[in-house]
């Protein structure tokens, strides 16, 4: 039990660091950066229903400021369904969390995340 509390302790402090590497993006104008970040985070964030919350919530407030409301729909479908995929483990893994991809989809996990999802999902 120790170990999987010592992953999900990486998870959420890799999680952060997107969350945190968004923040800077989005105060400096940069919002192609800003959402990169909250796609990595997204993918992260999948094993835990509430940091998936928190994790659309924030890709919902970025459509919000670029007034995308294709992006803002999907972010509100998404935000519905992400809770209740995490709490049973019924998500597409590897998912960008991005309207521009399907909510049901999975996608190849980045080399440098692979990590923190394989020791949560392992332990």
């Amino acid at each position: 039990m120790k170990h999987q509390l010592e992953n999900e302790a990486q998870l959420r402090g890799a999680w952060t660091d997107e969350m945190r590497a968004a923040h800077t993006a989005r105060s400096r104008t940069e919002n192609a950066d800003e959402w990169r970040h909250l796609e990595r985070a997204h993918i992260l964030s999948q094993p835990s229903a509430w940091l998936h919350l928190r994790t659309h919530g924030a890709m919902f407030a970025a459509a919000l400021r670029r007034r995308d409301g294709h992006e803002i729909l999907g972010q509100v479908f998404r935000f519905v369904v992400a809770g209740p995929g995490s709490l049973t483990g019924r998500y597409p893994v590897g998912n960008t969390g991005g309207a521009d991809v399907s909510a049901f989809e999975p996608l190849p996990i980045p080399d440098d995340l692979q990590v923190y999802l394989k020791e949560v999902s392992s332990s």
